[in-house]
């Protein structure tokens, strides 16, 4: 049965504990053990969720983290609301004629095919005065948010401007107040589109809306920069353990893999390789002790245990 090791006060593990850290060889997951023995769970931890499950997938494998759902990170501070413009503010904004709101929203007006009411000039005038963005950045994210409806609902379907707001708030909090940088998120949502379309294909799902999480996993894929045949290997060894698709455990596989720099299948075929020899039926021989990692074990326990010992004294 596997066994967890979270000490009360003292911040020391066992050796059977540290030999099973070596044996996974994940940074995050090493990392993540050490934060839940000093803290008792993951609360104040700034990691990205996907980087999270995959740690904690990989310590749940060894029996080194409990089975239920830790707690999440604490989220970030909520946003200051926006101003709540007013009619007049509206109306004096399109009557500035040194201004180019004016002509902002009657081109908004012209590629959404409608006119504006007053809740949407308040919508678009938030981007405008709140966030600031440029006028010619504001047209790109309307741009990109029709042809987005128009892709998920059909051609001659156009976007709320609540829903153009939305995005706008997503590409303020990115930096994305240039056409450059612009052009640079467009082509990448771009790009991570036609990749969820050929994850879905690669993994054997049927295809349909992805739900964030899962695009979120994908995105975090695309990133590291793996090959469609590395995918489509961490997913059969996901299905062989899990028997079934579970994306946590696949994120821990890819993470595994990033650390150790192998993007590709071929990389991942020399330098992922388990040494212990395939017994009939598939089961792998235990692996012989080797002493001399006995004794690197052993002694990089006493290294870490001398140095909570001052990491305490400090504290005190």
């Amino acid at each position: 049965m596997a066994e967890t090791f979270f000490p009360g006060q003292a911040l020391a593990m066992t050796v059977q504990t540290a030999d099973r850290l070596f044996k996974l060889d994940s940074g995050d997951a090493a990392l993540l053990y050490l934060y839940l023995l000093r803290h008792g769970g993951t609360a104040g931890l700034k990691w990205p969720d996907a980087r999270l499950q995959g740690a904690l997938e990989g310590l749940r494998s060894l029996g080194l983290a409990p089975g239920e759902v830790l707690p999440a990170p604490e989220p970030p501070a909520p946003e200051p609301p926006p101003p709540e413009y007013s009619t007049e503010d509206i109306t004096q904004a399109l009557a500035d004629e040194s201004s180019t709101f004016p002509a902002l929203a009657g081109e908004v007006e012209r590629r959404l095919g409608k006119r504006l009411s007053a809740a949407d000039l308040k919508n678009l005038y938030t981007l405008y005065d709140h966030l600031a963005l440029p006028t010619e950045v504001i047209l790109m994210l309307v741009g990109w948010c029709i042809e987005e409806t128009a892709r998920k609902y059909g051609p001659g379907r156009k976007p709320f401007l609540s829903q153009i707001r939305k995005e706008g708030f997503s590409w303020a909090r990115l930096g994305i107040d240039t056409i450059e940088r612009a052009e640079e998120r467009i082509a990448k949502l771009t790009r991570l589109r036609s990749r969820e379309s050929e994850m879905l294909r690669l993994l054997d799902i049927t295809p349909r809306p992805l739900v964030q999480r899962e695009k979120d996993y994908i995105a975090a894929w695309d990133e590291m920069g793996f090959d469609n045949e590395a995918i489509c290997m961490a997913y059969e060894r996901t299905i062989l353990k899990k028997q079934s698709m579970d994306w946590g455990y696949m994120n821990g596989i890819l993470r595994r893999w990033h650390e150790k720099g192998l993007h590709t299948a071929a990389a991942v075929r020399t330098g992922d390789r388990d040494p212990r020899p395939i017994q009939a039926g598939g089961v792998q021989k235990p692996a012989t002790p080797n002493p001399n990692q006995e004794q690197r074990a052993r002694e990089d326990m006493e290294r870490m245990r001398r140095l909570m010992e001052q990491m305490k004294q400090e504290e005190h």
